[in-house]
């Protein structure tokens, strides 16, 4: 994909742990229908151990090579991952422009957002149905984003993303499902191999990267936490 292979470094980070992500493990195994979490998407904020997660990114940031260090960080508008990059960015020793880009959001449930599994498959059974035929790569539930929107998105974010910072080193502070598809448009992915990837879940505050070789940008990390477990937090 030209408009990522032109950066020199990409790195991205999921958000650290949010509220919503404790109420969602709260109810896991439950027969709950909802996961109990009132905020609009947009406004879920960091839990005190995702502001701690945030923090131990932002240390690993300090300790880059100059020649790693961002030159650029891209945030998604969600409370959240916008947190998660200011408090890493303030334990940085250097400074780096930060902006916001509404493509980075996270995927869009529509009618079933805030419900679990559980709750799709009797509030909406045709859906749940839907969904199983279908296949996460495509299903789109009313009002929602299939992944293929993910890609479309992201695919003219990178490419803005080149005429902006030709040949820079970005850190994108987002979503698990933008970094599951961002691995997907910059590996040239399939359906079958990105399915199987996504299968291990993006680690909140975790770290994927890509480096530009010459040839294009190769694999450096994908989901490490390796700067979380070393700062005492548990692997995810």
């Amino acid at each position: 994909m030209a408009g990522v292979n032109a950066l020199q470094w990409l790195n991205l980070t999921r958000h650290g742990e949010s509220t919503g992500n404790v109420a969602y493990r709260s109810v896991l195994g439950t027969d709950a229908e909802e996961t109990g979490i009132t905020e609009r998407d947009a406004d879920i904020p960091l839990s005190g151990t995702g502001r701690a997660q945030a923090g131990a990114l932002g240390r690993w940031l300090a300790a880059l090579p100059e020649d790693e260090r961002p030159t650029l960080v891209v945030a998604s508008p969600y409370l959240r991952a916008l947190d998660t990059a200011r408090i890493a960015l303030a334990e940085a020793p250097y400074t780096v422009p930060l902006r916001v880009d509404e493509r980075l959001r996270d995927r869009e449930q529509g009618v079933l957002e805030g419900l679990t599994p559980t709750g799709v498959r009797r509030r909406f059974p045709a859906e749940a149905e839907r969904a199983r035929r279908l296949g996460k790569f495509y299903y789109r539930p009313p009002g929602g984003e299939a992944w293929t929107d993910l890609a479309l998105r992201l695919r003219g974010f990178y490419r803005d993303l080149e005429a902006e910072a030709p040949g820079g080193r970005v850190l994108v502070a987002t979503h698990d499902a933008i970094v599951v598809v961002s691995r997907y448009l910059v590996e040239g992915l399939s359906e079958r191999e990105v399915l199987e990837i996504e299968k291990e879940p993006v680690g909140n505050a975790s770290l994927s990267r890509w480096r530009h070789d010459g040839g294009g940008l190769r694999a450096v990390s994908y989901n490490d936490s390796s700067h979380l477990t070393s700062a005492g937090f548990p692997a995810h």
